[in-house]
Formats: C-alpha cells, structure tokens, sequence
C-alpha cells in the first residue's frame, strides 16, 4: 500500500521558518521524483517544489526561489520541504507526492498523494 504521510506544519508569524516532511512506504521511493504542491482556501493546487530520483535536479515556483528548500534522504524514504521567510500569502495545505519523472510534478500532475498538512502563516 502506497503512503504519503506529511508532517511539520503549523502556525508562524511572519519571517518564521517551518519545515515539512513526507514519508514514503510502499514503492521503491529511490527510484521517484519527488515534490510539494499547495492548496490555499478558493485557489487551484500551485506546484511548489520537486526534487529528482537523485537528488541533482530541483525546481521551484518562482514565488519561492531563494525562501524555500527541497531535499531528501533515499536512506529514510523521506523528502523534506525547508521554508524560511515565510509570508502570509504562503498559507496553504501543503501536499506531498511522488511521480516517476520530474517533468509530470512540474506539469501538475503525479502518481501518488499524500494527504496533506496545513501550514499558516500569520502577519
């Protein structure tokens, strides 16, 4: 059975910092790219960030550059979401998931989700 479990979120004021986690089980998470997407209240899911099978290769929405992170640990099936300088515009449900190619996270599409943390950012 495949699972996406995400872990980390919560409420920060503004210019705080908060860091995500996904844990895989399930399939061979090596052989996955991974990424983050996020839902705010009566808006579309927005690709956030992913990261490929190797970790040599990441990309992220231009609203994030610079503020946020992704990484992983192939060792712990866990891919990580670190996000500094946080804004109240980044308050969302943030979902975890994985895809066999990069290009299908970045084209807002993936194989598998996960169900998702709430993350609040408060001015």
């Amino acid at each position: 059975q495949v699972q996406l479990v995400e872990s980390g979120g919560g409420l920060v004021q503004a210019g705080g910092s908060l860091r995500l986690s996904c844990a895989a089980s399930g399939f061979t998470f090596s052989a996955y790219a991974v990424g983050w997407f996020r839902q705010a209240p009566g808006k579309e899911r927005e690709f956030v960030a992913a990261i490929s099978w190797d970790g040599a290769t990441t990309a992220y929405v231009d609203s994030v550059k610079g503020r946020f992170t992704i990484s992983r640990d192939n060792a712990k099936n866990t891919v990580y979401l670190q996000m500094n300088s946080l804004k109240p515009e980044d308050t969302a449900v943030y979902y975890c998931a994985a895809a066999r190619l990069l290009h299908k996270l970045t084209s807002l599409s993936s194989d598998y989700w996960g169900q998702g943390t709430q993350v609040t950012v408060s001015s």
